[in-house]
């Protein structure tokens, strides 16, 4: 159980990155996410990885739906969560030309029939939050999905962090569950090695220049 200290360190800390966030413009944010998804297809984890789980972007976070058509067409697996209970999650495969469904929280989900992955099929895991360091410390939303989610995995985990949620520190609980890439859009940052150099971000290729204002993904209302 984290201390009460941590607790509210934590809450004190979202309230003033939500704010934040907030005040970002939307061209601002489409800038930052042109970058991140630049570094993070340009990822050889991304490359190698067979299956990939997504979240789908809400609100101020990086518009994630946009990856989905350029993973697609790179023959990946891509799957997203889908909440089952107070603070439990699965990945449920989005499939191609099938609509996504809104959750009461927001976010776009897969239905209830579609294929469950296993976490140990997932090979590459890219997770939100509202704050990361370069240690892959992260500060998430509070629900707790992702650190009950992410010990049942194996393969690698990812973060998008705009730089400027990059903290020196984000204050860490023991169950808090650490990223073993975090993507900024100046660099590329492993835990255990060093940082790519900073520079500008990768040219994108003939596919990944699909990445367009408004994604070809559709949903239904609840």
């Amino acid at each position: 159980m984290p201390s009460t200290t941590t607790a509210e360190q934590k809450a004190a800390l979202r309230a003033r990155l939500r704010a934040e966030m907030g005040a970002l413009t939307p061209e601002a944010r489409r800038k930052s996410d042109d970058t991140l998804f630049a570094r993070f297809l340009a990822l050889p984890e991304t490359a190698e990885a067979g299956t990939i789980l997504l979240y789908h972007g809400m609100g101020a976070e990086p518009e994630t739906a946009r990856l989905l058509p350029v993973l697609w067409a790179a023959g990946k697996r891509v799957a997203l969560p889908r909440c089952t209970g107070p603070g439990t999650m699965e990945a449920r495969l989005a499939e191609e030309g099938r609509p996504l469904i809104r959750h009461r929280f927001g976010m776009l989900e897969p239905w209830e029939d579609a294929p469950r992955l296993e976490p140990e099929e997932l090979d590459l895991i890219l997770v939100p939050g509202l704050a990361f360091d370069r240690s892959g410390g992260r500060l998430g939303q509070g629900g707790g999905f992702y650190d009950r989610y992410l010990p049942r995995c194996t393969g690698v985990t990812a973060a998008l962090c705009r730089v400027r949620f990059l903290l020196p520190e984000v204050p860490r609980a023991e169950h808090d569950q650490r990223v073993d890439l975090v993507v900024t859009e100046e660099a590329v940052f492993r835990p255990s090695k060093r940082a790519e150099p900073k520079g500008p971000a990768p040219r994108m290729s003939a596919a990944q220049q699909q990445l367009s204002p408004q994604p070809s993904l559709k949903w239904l209302p609840p």
